[in-house]
């Protein structure tokens, strides 16, 4: 293919698109990708990193997995989530990246495809997921490759990691995203309610059954079945839940014609399933049904980087009516907290602060005892000896605090390389 046939070929693609060389060069960028994501700078003969990421040299030379570069390496089509500079400012961004050969087999071009990930945010938002760290994108790019299949996906994590929020983000992406969405919470349904609200029940099939009621199966018709806290259904209901999924029909109580399952499945639990299973008090086969694709949520420990941008978030969602900002004292605080109960602790802490400040700026004092030991001051220097590690990380945790996501401005006055401060982030 020549390249003019491929630019004419890629203007004509809804996608963003651009064309590069091996020296990361931007050739053409389709109508798409000058609409979405251009810029008042011409964008042929710029480097795509400067573009996408306004850095001065390639994504993996400051810590980021280059597709062009693995590309180059295996002659193979990469894919990779990253986080790109946009008119509206950062965005988390899923890139297919295609190696285009000459007849003679040797890479002359690599084209690069975009989607814009509408469901999670990288800066502060009023709804959906919101994250910018290494973990939440790791987690984000295994939900946009599952999402448009109809693969069951099992979402594991500790409680509080926000699973009904990336559950929802999965039937957002998918193919049934029209269809419904309906969530059993399998720890609050009883053994004796169990079939009746997921099968639904015929008139008469029992007293006080004076009509006909679709069950949550049902209900599902065409769209997702989220089943949260799947580990708390009792072993003597699992077998009811297998079978639905094994024969992918179901009567409802009193009915006698089966009827037809159309879901796609996703389950979540914060219980060591795999344990579960060798103790003998979960189902192997259930588990083997319901875990096709495992994705783990990781605890707000994982992804520190993140607190300053989700406390942001959450303050705004808690008190939409006033504009409360967090001292710098306090992001360092939190920063340094461990938060067993991940971010729904952080919200109820944050939501107490709002009601204890009587003016815009919430202080270390507003946060409650939950956080009253972790306590840093301007200096970042904690209040007895520990291990220099442990105070190194304690500083970052700080000094990040007070630059956000300026990655390049924190490297400069802290006189290191981004990728030794990635590095250090990461560790």
């Amino acid at each position: 293919m020549q390249i003019t046939e491929l630019l004419s070929y890629l203007d004509s693609q809804p996608e963003p698109h651009i064309v590069m060389n091996r020296d990361y060069t931007i050739i053409a960028a389709n109508a798409a990708y000058r609409a979405e994501h251009g810029d008042s700078i011409p964008l042929v003969g710029r480097h795509c990193y400067e573009v996408s990421h306004h850095f001065t040299r390639p994504c993996d030379e400051v810590g980021e997995s280059c597709p062009l570069k693995l590309s180059a390496a295996t002659g193979l089509p990469q894919r990779v989530l990253h986080l790109h500079q946009t008119p509206r400012g950062e965005e988390h961004v899923d890139v297919e990246l295609t190696p285009i050969h000459n007849a003679s087999g040797e890479i002359v071009y690599f084209v690069e495809m975009m989607h814009t990930i509408r469901d999670a945010s990288a800066n502060p938002s009023a709804r959906g997921l919101v994250g910018r760290s290494v973990a939440f994108n790791s987690m984000l790019g295994l939900v946009r490759r599952v999402a448009p299949s109809g693969a069951a996906v099992l979402l594991l994590g500790e409680s509080g990691t926000g699973k009904e929020l990336v559950a929802q983000a999965l039937h957002n992406a998918s193919a049934r995203t029209n269809s419904p969405y309906v969530v059993v919470d399998c720890s609050g349904v009883t053994e004796t309610l169990f079939e009746s609200e997921l099968f639904g029940y015929e008139k008469g099939a029992f007293t006080g059954a004076t009509q006909r009621k679709l069950g949550l199966v049902e209900s599902a018709s065409g769209g997702t079945l989220f089943l949260d806290e799947v580990g708390d259904i009792p072993l003597a209901l699992q077998v009811k839940l297998l079978r639905l999924l094994e024969t992918g029909t179901y009567r409802r109580v009193g009915g006698v014609e089966p009827l037809r399952a159309d879901f796609r499945l996703v389950s979540a639990t914060h219980r060591d399933l795999k344990k579960m299973v060798e103790q003998e008090s979960f189902r192997k086969d259930l588990y083997y049904r319901i875990s096709t694709f495992p994705i783990h949520l990781p605890a707000l420990s994982e992804r520190r980087d993140d607190i300053p941008l989700l406390a942001t978030t959450l303050l705004a969602r808690i008190s939409p009516g006033r504009k409360l900002n967090l001292h710098p004292d306090t992001l360092a605080q939190l920063g340094a907290y461990d938060f067993p109960g991940n971010i729904r602790e952080l919200r109820n802490i944050l939501e107490r602060a709002s009601l204890m400040v009587d003016g815009d700026t919430i202080m270390p004092e507003h946060l409650g005892p939950e956080c009253s030991g972790f306590q840093l001051h301007e200096s970042a220097m904690p209040q007895s000896i520990v291990p220099l590690e442990q105070a190194e990380q304690r500083y970052l945790q700080w000094a990040l605090a007070q630059h956000g996501s300026d990655r390049r401005a924190l490297a400069d006055k802290l006189c290191i390389s981004e990728r030794t401060l990635y590095r250090k982030l990461k560790a």
